[in-house]
């Protein structure tokens, strides 16, 4: 886990954000006196999982990291299996079953979907997404990722005309729904 400030000497923590994000999904609180709405959005959207404003309450901190600590932890052993009501993704295998069908996806649309379906409840921005899965942030106008979607989303929605699974927030990025809730594995 990784606490944050904004103000750091040198680069500050805004600029380091996306570097510690390409490293890994550990989680980040952002935790700094520059508390106005614009830099709490911006924090966010630039990858922090919270955001604290100091002055703060020690209490408060400290279930804030817990909830992180929570969010992040594994249910058991990691089987390399996520498993969403009929969809299973075989992270091992590099496999999409939904129910007892396979269903293919290039190797760029399954790292795609296994980084909406780790992040499953979170809205994902575009960048975020090329982010986990190129390690790269996307150049500007480029909409491919949508294509990559709305061909994951034929493979794995029952209706893809009307998504269940990976729903479009306008303006924000997707979100993966989860049927059951959470993600086994």
């Amino acid at each position: 886990m990784v606490i944050l400030d904004v103000m750091l000497p040198g680069l500050d923590g805004l600029g380091l954000l996306p570097r510690l994000r390409a490293i890994g999904e550990l989680p980040i609180l952002m935790l700094t006196a520059r508390g106005e709405d614009t830099d709490r959005i911006v924090g966010l959207e630039l990858g922090a999982d919270d955001y604290l404003s100091k002055p703060f309450n020690p209490r408060e901190l400290l279930a804030r990291l817990r909830a992180l600590v929570r969010r992040g932890r594994s249910t058991g052993p990691d089987t390399g299996l996520l498993r969403f009501g009929r969809l299973a993704i075989d992270r091992t295998r590099r496999q999409v079953h939904l129910g007892e069908e396979e269903r293919p996806l290039t190797g760029h649309q399954f790292d795609l979907l296994v980084a909406l379906a780790e992040n499953a409840g979170r809205v994902m921005n575009r960048d975020k997404l090329l982010r986990l899965v190129r390690g790269t942030a996307l150049e500007p106008f480029d909409r491919s990722i949508d294509v990559h979607v709305s061909r994951i989303r034929a493979a794995v929605e029952e209706d893809p005309k009307s998504p269940r699974r990976i729903l479009t927030i306008r303006g924000v990025g997707y979100l993966f729904v989860s049927e059951e809730g959470r993600a086994e594995g």
